[in-house]
């Protein structure tokens, strides 16, 4: 900064002085070059402080402008409350059968609440939000409102008709959170092995989906895991076939007056569940509350496939047979003494029918006698049996991907004895589920390896131990193949497609112990077709009923059987099975002859 000019410069004036000139014009022109100078100082500060002032309120406008510009472009949205509470992981993945089909997806939805403080006529909103919703309860919803409540839940989703049914009501107080709901797309379809799934952890704006029962509790974390970037679960399920058999085993249980029924169709090589159904069923997108008291297979959430632990009847025999051709204890045409009843100290054993004195070893599986099992039984030996039972699974819950299947634990019994043996061995003593017996007959059915059931579909599957040689399985496959041609499952004998299959009916077990006389559980074991195996079905009707030939009729061979057999009819085109043009008449050395019995 630049000194400040003195107004009378001494040298200035001592020089105007010299010269006769009056030295106080020199002060006063001092004083008006100081003023004009102060003067254009302060226009130059105004300038820039008007000019800083112009700056800012263009920047402020432009910044509002650019706000309301962004706005009016953007989608309207409810205003989001401030939360500070961890993020709910609303994702879930997609679930597919094994061509791709969605079996469970998500929908956008939203939720509906209420802020009460906010609401201008919380009685009248209760009025028409129960007009609108008829399972809400006015009074209940105007005392909420009018009480001390800031926060109430109304509904957890509902539709968009809904949703603008409420918007029309005008009230400020009710409130939208947007949220995904799980969708099954196929109703009833396939509902035991889905399961169903809830709302966790809820938020205004989000809410978490977990899983209830089925493969969606098995696959919860899987499926809500953001690293799998959305890539859907694919099942093994065929959605086909699946519709298939449902339909036909509703028709099977109702015409055969049964309580309850359940089918497996499983992959004889891989273990893949084709289709799986458990009747009575019920709608996973409601799924109904859970029986607290009473019969727990009463209930329609009840999978009678892998929770079903029933004793299996003489489906059982034929792992008796085959573990005796395995350990060279018999052969096909070995002859067994067949006389009923069989007395074992104060236990008497009695066949369906008097098969005489003797029959070979393919004729008690065909015509299912209990002695010549019971005998066979005493061959194999107690310890020997059980851990042949085990090689195929018998004595643990099955390993398929279900949150039930631990649940389906076989009841074993405590001692091995000589008559547990016995019985064992045509199928009382020892219970298991449907999906057990299923494993066990693919074993024979793919010569000889265990395979593991699975829901899961994959390229390849690693193969499973050999629990029995090729040759033990195909004759005993050929012994079923009997069964269905001249046995007690000749309804099953479905042209083209060489069915082998045996038949079980078991007295079904009283609750405090002992047997009921009028009711059992039929089951049908099959595995087709019989010449190179691909696939086995096992059927089962609980308490079923019919009337032929004259009288009531309650055996697998006249219940279960007809109805697998209308299942395999109609399942194996749709699993890309060509039929034969003509069945051999001659199978392993055994004659097939087309008989109807029961058993």
């Amino acid at each position: 900064m630049s000194p400040r000019t003195p107004l009378r410069p001494l040298a200035r004036i001592l020089d105007a002085r010299a010269r006769g000139e009056n030295p106080d014009l020199i002060e006063r022109a001092n004083i008006r070059a100081r003023g004009e100078a102060g003067r254009e100082a302060a226009r130059a500060r105004v300038a820039w402080r008007i000019g800083l002032v112009i700056g800012i309120f263009c920047v402020c406008f432009g910044a509002v402008g650019v706000r309301m510009g962004t706005l009016a472009a953007s989608t309207p949205e409810e205003p989001q409350r401030a939360d500070t509470a961890p993020a709910i992981l609303a994702q879930r993945a997609d679930i597919t059968d094994r061509e791709g089909r969605v079996l469970a997806t998500n929908l956008v939805t939203h939720a509906l609440y209420a802020q009460p403080p906010m609401m201008v006529d919380p009685v009248g909103t209760a009025k028409k939000l129960a007009k609108i919703f008829p399972d809400l309860d006015a009074k209940r919803l105007a005392a909420d409102f009018t009480g001390t409540r800031k926060f109430v839940w109304i509904k957890k989703k509902i539709s968009p008709e809904q949703l603008q049914q409420v918007h029309d009501i005008g009230e400020p107080g009710l409130l939208f959170g947007p949220r995904e709901m799980r969708l099954y797309p196929n109703g009833r379809l396939a509902a035991h092995v889905l399961g169903g799934a809830r709302f966790g952890n809820e938020g205004v704006d989000s809410a978490e989906i977990i899983g209830t029962a089925g493969v969606e509790k098995a696959f919860d974390g899987w499926l809500r895991d953001p690293a799998n970037n959305g890539a859907p679960l694919k099942l093994s399920i065929d959605l086909t076939v699946q519709q298939a058999v449902e339909e036909i085993l509703a028709g099977g249980m109702k015409l055969m007056n049964a309580k309850g029924a359940t089918a497996v169709v499983m992959d004889a090589h891989s273990g893949e569940i084709v289709a799986l159904a458990s009747l009575p069923d019920f709608d996973p997108n409601d799924r109904p509350t859970p029986l607290v008291k009473g019969d727990a297979s009463d209930s329609p959430l009840f999978n009678r496939a892998v929770q079903g632990v029933y004793e299996l009847g003489s489906t059982f025999k034929i792992f008796a047979v085959a573990q005796a051709l395995e350990l060279g204890l018999v052969n096909p045409t070995t002859m067994l003494d067949t006389k009923s009843p069989m007395v074992w100290g104060r236990f008497r054993i009695r066949d369906f029918h008097n098969y005489g004195p003797a029959l070979s070893i393919t004729d008690i599986v065909v015509e299912s006698s209990n002695v010549g099992t019971a005998r066979i039984a005493l061959l194999i030996g107690g310890q020997r049996q059980k851990a042949f039972l085990e090689s195929l699974g018998f004595m643990a819950p099955t390993p398929v991907e279900l949150s039930e299947a631990p649940s389906g634990r076989p009841i074993v019994p405590g001692k091995w004895s000589e008559i547990t043996s016995m019985t064992v061995g045509y199928g009382h003593g020892l219970a298991a589920s449907p999906l057990h017996l299923a494993a066990a007959y693919a074993t024979i059915a793919n010569g000889g390896y265990r395979v593991k059931p699975t829901l899961v579909h994959a390229a390849t599957h690693e193969r499973g131990p050999q629990v029995m040689s090729t040759e033990a399985a195909r004759k005993s496959l050929a012994m079923m193949r009997a069964v269905v041609t001249r046995g007690t499952a000749s309804f099953a004998d479905v042209k083209g497609y060489e069915v082998a299959g045996k038949t079980g009916t078991a007295d079904k077990v009283k609750p405090g112990g002992g047997y009921y006389d009028n009711k059992v559980i039929a089951t049908f074991a099959s595995a087709f077709p019989a010449s190179d195996p691909k696939y086995v079905l096992v059927l089962t009707l609980d308490e079923p009923s019919s009337f032929a030939a004259n009288e009531t009729r309650r055996t697998a061979g006249w219940t279960a059987v007809p109805v697998a057999a209308e299942v395999i009819r109609r399942i194996a085109p749709i699993l890309g099975l060509r039929p034969a043009d003509s069945v051999p008449e001659v199978l392993d050395g055994i004659q097939l002859v087309k008989a109807a019995k029961g058993h």
